[in-house]
């Protein structure tokens, strides 16, 4: 059996004229394109494909990767707008139908649009950007420190909104922000906790000590690379650390803290210098 709008492993069943079509468990056979069927491809192989409707809505298989699949959230940009609803591009020669019925605004060409990949009633991949409705609430199976997928979703005040794992929704605060994070680019990263009102935040270092040996790593990278002299210590301004280390200033503090426990550095009015 096979998943629409999955990537599926498939065996070639048999060759024709058009292609390879390969076997779905039901008696039946998806075409895989002769201008995709990788050279010296016979029956019996297996090939990764992901299978969608074509313009007649008939199943297809193409090698290509889109952009998200069936049961993801992304964020895709508008392509078309058109009488039966919007077209977005999310990497395949056919568009994604985002139809009237999951726009929450009017949507213009060019727009970039969070969205919910889904199958409709007709049987057909389609958007949604009415996504609330696709996001779980009750975050049992997370726990504090694990490592999970990001999808940088919405800056708010806070910070940044995340969608984690396909699933639930949470939050990397403001001070948590280490880095530049580009909306709808997936990335790990870790949950800091699961709040009793099932609220989530997140990091994207691990939290507490895990984190410190990057850190102090890149600290003692810096010292060596400048004659064992840093002018960044425990009170220079946070936006100077992080644009200098990418972290926070309690990160950084923290890992001045372990070195200096490990006899490796020592403070001195204007910085940090490397014990010879």
């Amino acid at each position: 059996m096979f998943e629409l709008g999955k990537r599926n492993q498939l065996t070639v069943l048999r060759e024709s004229p058009y292609g390879v079509y390969l076997e779905t468990g039901d008696g039946g056979g998806i075409l895989l394109p002769r201008s995709e069927v990788p050279e010296g491809t016979k029956p019996g192989d297996k090939l990764r494909v992901f299978v969608y409707l074509d313009s007649q809505d008939q199943e297809i298989a193409t090698l290509a990767h889109p952009k998200a699949e069936v049961g993801q959230f992304a964020r895709l940009r508008v392509k078309e707008t058109t009488p039966i609803g919007a077209f977005l591009d999310w990497g395949l020669s056919k568009d994604l139908l985002m139809p009237f019925s999951g726009q929450q605004r009017d949507v213009t060409e060019g727009l970039w649009v969070n969205v919910f990949i889904y199958i409709d009633n007709s049987n057909r991949i389609a958007a949604s950007m009415k996504t609330d409705r696709y996001l779980e609430s009750n975050p049992t199976d997370l726990n504090k420190e694990m490592l999970v997928e990001m999808l940088p979703w919405r800056m708010t005040d806070l910070g940044m909104l995340c969608i984690i794992n396909d699933r639930y929704e949470g939050l990397i605060h403001r001070q948590d922000l280490t880095q530049h994070l580009k909306l709808g680019q997936r990335l790990t990263g870790y949950v800091k906790q699961v709040r009793e009102d099932g609220q989530i935040d997140l990091m994207l270092t691990p939290p507490g000590y895990k984190r410190v040996g990057s850190v102090a790593d890149k600290l003692l990278a810096e010292l060596e690379a400048n004659s064992g002299f840093c002018p960044l210590g425990d009170k220079s301004p946070p936006e100077a650390i992080n644009a200098r280390f990418g972290c926070s200033k309690k990160a950084y503090k923290m890992a001045i803290g372990q070195l200096l426990k490990e006899g490796k550095i020592q403070i001195e009015a204007d910085g940090l210098r490397l014990k010879s």
